[in-house]
């Protein structure tokens, strides 16, 4: 077998699995309880910043639980852990039907992301790798363009179970689905087949850049900590900003929908984009986007509004993760980039729980959205002053050879 070769076609089922788990799994536990933060409000009288805090929990324990549950499918492979992880997710998710206390909502979704989402994220993310020895970026962003498309659908269909079984109901049917989809899709994960030297070779090519490990590390998970606090916060409470203005929770989650459905289309665009000026600049482009229009979710009154903002903001901010995947690509070496991964994204899930509790916890202080949408904008500012700064370390450092070379 040599590099001409094709690839195994089993991998673009390999690319289809992991998108679907990463769909339900993903807009299960990153802004699933969107769609249940008024209802639980009204039900059970918890402020909005207590309710939030079960998101937080479950965020929380899926940035810790990757570190812990990802080296256990590098020593027992992709498939077993995987299923443990959706087993765990799906039941945690039929017992939250049968909860009443915040405290154990707190530590069930903290568990369902340490044992569940923790077990199923980095995994899966790796097996579409692993599978690829050319062409991983394009696939990788195919699987994230499945979370995205969860993380709209997951909110809609929560919003539309809640109106008609309520919120045990709700929370039963959709640990129920996910406990009947992701165990058979988790069978489809396979080890992949090992590759010729010459394959290894073209897999392992030498990186675009030499920053050092540990300040491209360092830079990325400072930036992406303060761009997931930006985007979550319309990812949690774009659904009840619509519907404080006068609109049915099933067009509040509707909006997130198409707001995330147009997402799949901008994480590979962005993606195509970092192919052609960069993988920084292409991230630095999708921030600045999503800094821009974040605070203008505030201004809008009118359900039409809200569709074509949405649409215009949801392609821009899709690009910022797929930025995010492509620098950890192209400016770390192969030998330390998966542990780069690991840990850079367990600042963007502490982002995302920051960003989802601040939104909520602001509002109960103020009244309205103003000041949490406000806080996002400036998470924003700054990370675009952090990854700006980390741009001018790649370019001097590309500059230096040249002038040495003159």
């Amino acid at each position: 077998m040599n590099t001409s070769d094709p690839q195994p076609a089993y991998r673009w089922v390999v690319v289809t699995a992991a998108a679907l788990i990463l769909a339900v799994s993903m807009g299960a536990i990153v802004n699933g309880m969107s769609a249940f933060i008024i209802p639980m409000q009204e039900n059970f009288g918890w402020s909005r910043g207590d309710t939030t805090l079960i998101n937080f929990a479950g965020i929380l324990g899926l940035a810790f639980g990757g570190l812990v549950m990802g080296p256990q499918a590098d020593r027992r492979g992709t498939r077993p852990v995987v299923l443990f992880g959706v087993i765990v997710l799906g039941l945690c998710y039929v017992l939250a039907s049968v909860l009443t206390s915040l405290w154990q909502f707190y530590l069930l979704f903290f568990i369902a992301g340490f044992f569940g989402a923790g077990a199923i994220f980095p995994p899966v993310m790796a097996a579409v790798g692993n599978w690829f020895f050319v062409g991983a970026g394009m696939a990788i962003g195919i699987a994230s363009a499945g979370q995205a498309l969860g993380q709209g659908a997951v909110p809609f269909v929560s919003s539309m179970l809640i109106a008609s079984l309520g919120i045990k109901g709700a929370f039963a049917a959709i640990g129920a689905f996910m406990l009947a989809t992701m165990i058979p899709l988790s069978f489809l994960l396979r080890q992949p087949p090992a590759l010729s030297a010459a394959q290894t070779n073209t897999r392992n090519a030498t990186p675009q850049a030499e920053l050092p490990t540990n300040v491209v590390i360092l830079y990325l998970s400072a930036a992406i900590i303060l761009c997931c606090t930006c985007m979550a916060v319309p990812l949690m409470h774009l659904v009840p900003l619509i519907q404080d203005r006068g609109f049915a929770p099933e067009q509040a989650g509707s909006v997130i929908f198409v707001m995330l459905i147009v997402a799949i289309l901008g994480r590979l665009a962005f993606g195509k984009l970092a192919d052609i000026i960069g993988a920084l600049p292409a991230y630095m482009t999708a921030t600045a986007w999503m800094t821009l229009m974040v605070f203008g979710f505030t201004y809008v009154e009118r359900l039409s509004t809200f569709y074509v903002y949405a649409v215009i903001y949801g392609f821009g901010y899709a690009g910022v993760m797929t930025g995010v995947l492509v620098s950890i690509r192209v400016l770390v070496s192969p030998a330390h980039r998966a542990s780069a991964f690991g840990i850079v994204t367990m600042f963007g899930w502490f982002g995302h729980a920051i960003g989802g509790y601040q939104g909520g916890a602001l509002y109960d202080l103020t009244g309205n959205y103003t000041a949490s949408y406000a806080v996002a904008a400036l998470a924003g500012v700054l990370n675009l002053v952090i990854v700006s700064n980390l741009l001018r370390k790649q370019r001097r450092l590309a500059y230096q050879p040249a002038c040495r070379n003159r």
